[in-house]
């Protein structure tokens, strides 16, 4: 799929009403939900789990 870079003045324009979804700036934690539940995370972390590279290797046929 192409990329193409546009001016944020244009992107509403471009992706229409999903665009302000988009737009927010965001920034995601878990802190709270841990706060709150006493809730503590056991699987590796995002970085951690794809540097262990089974998403990248190459399924094996099944044997008949």
């Amino acid at each position: 799929m192409p990329a193409v870079s546009i001016a944020p003045d244009d992107a509403g324009e471009h992706f229409g009403w999903i665009g302000a979804f988009f737009a927010v700036d965001a920034p995601a934690s878990s802190a709270l939900t841990q706060e709150r539940l006493a809730w503590q995370p056991t699987h590796p972390g995002l970085i951690a789990d794809l540097e262990q590279g089974h998403y990248f290797t190459q399924a094996q046929p099944a044997a008949a």
